[in-house]
């Protein structure tokens, strides 16, 4: 909870009740710490987990005070992931599958590789600017002293930026490891493979990665050298592009739907050779925007028919779609995306951590690492 503390020139700073509690020199506990960043997870907005917190714990805070603590521990959860100090708690050895005739019996150790983008509203430079004018005119009308506005940072230059998001998982996502940045594509490619060797990737006998068809994503994962056994284009993504084309060239028939199914089932279940036969074949007739639609959906796929593998990965009982990453992609950026929000990269950044923290099964690990003492 917070305490007062006092400042002299002399003798610098010092809480007093702290020697009577025998507690760290801090203004906010620990345990405080972790509900406030616990609670704000599924907030609404920062003044929505002060007010919460109050109820929950008697604790007060105005919702900017928890707001700083919130974005200065996701900062540090991120300096702990970026340092490895974080105990994963498992390794690609314990990712074991079951049989699905006989769930006592257990298969090969199976891990699955994703990795996406996803688009966080940032504050604009010209936002900052607004801002700090519109406070400035605010405080002349009450005209009172007040302390000097913080410099000035520089605000993004788009309204949204892509955020990257690699994860590590098996069948049923008992085992997860979720990792955050806000750097670019290299930034994430290094992250894949320090996160591999990590939770010792070469240890499954099964190793997969997941994507939706972004030329970056396979390019990171072939200049890592990761050591996969295959790469896969999510199903959804390539049936998105399908219907795509069919709304083009059919509009909303019924005529156009049953092409897309049939489309869907031979690349399925027939494999990329028949799929692509039937897409040539469709083409032929076709003129003008119809031609280009048809054309646009051969290019997308084949520069990813390496990927098109969804007979072989069924076969096997491998996954075809990357719902699990995406699932991760929601969650992880589920508190920043509400009415009005914009953030500044390191902060947005920062609470992404602590939700990748959580959904990595690592919560109760950091807090325990913050109880021990340093020196």
């Amino acid at each position: 909870m917070r305490r007062i503390r006092w400042h002299s020139a002399a003798e610098g700073s010092t809480t007093p009740i702290d020697a009577v509690l025998d507690a760290a020199e801090a203004t906010i506990s620990l345990a405080a710490r972790e509900l406030a960043c616990r609670l704000n997870q599924n907030a609404s907005n920062f003044d929505k987990a002060a007010e919460n917190l109050a109820r929950a714990a008697q604790v007060r805070m105005s919702g900017e005070t928890l707001r700083r603590l919130v974005e200065a521990e996701g900062k540090a959860v991120l300096a702990v992931a970026r340092a490895a100090t974080l105990v994963i708690g498992w390794t690609a050895a314990d990712c074991r599958t079951r049989d699905a005739a006989d769930p006592t019996k257990r298969g090969p150790a199976r891990v699955y590789l994703g990795c996406d983008g996803v688009l966080v509203p940032m504050v604009t430079d010209a936002e900052k600017v607004a801002r700090r004018k519109a406070v400035r005119q605010k405080r002349r009308r009450h005209g009172k002293k007040a302390r000097p506005l913080p410099p000035a940072r520089t605000g993004a230059d788009q309204g949204y930026k892509e955020f990257k998001i690699v994860a590590y998982y098996d069948e049923d996502q008992s085992h997860r490891h979720v990792m955050v940045t806000r750097g670019d594509h290299h930034v994430a490619g290094r992250m894949m493979r320090r996160e591999a060797g990590r939770i010792a990737l070469t240890e499954a006998q099964e190793k997969i990665a997941l994507a939706d068809g972004a030329v970056w994503i396979g390019n990171q994962i072939r200049s890592q050298n990761l050591p996969l056994d295959a790469v896969g284009l999510d199903f959804y993504h390539l049936s998105e592009h399908v219907h795509k084309a069919r709304r083009a060239v059919f509009g909303e028939s019924e005529a156009g739907k049953a092409w897309a199914g049939t489309a869907l089932h031979a690349v399925k279940h027939e494999g990329y050779a028949v799929f692509w036969e039937s897409l040539t074949q469709w083409r032929t007739p076709l003129r003008g925007r119809r031609r280009k639609a048809a054309d646009e959906l051969l290019h997308y796929v084949a520069k990813r028919s390496e990927t098109i593998c969804y007979p072989e990965f069924l076969a096997k009982g491998w996954q075809i779609g990357s719902g699990p990453t995406e699932a991760m992609c929601k969650t992880t950026t589920a508190r920043l995306k509400g009415s009005g929000m914009r953030w500044d990269g390191t902060n947005a950044e920062a609470v992404m951590g602590l939700a990748a923290l959580e959904q990595s099964d690592q919560w109760k690990q950091y807090w325990r690492i913050c109880l021990e003492p340093t020196g």
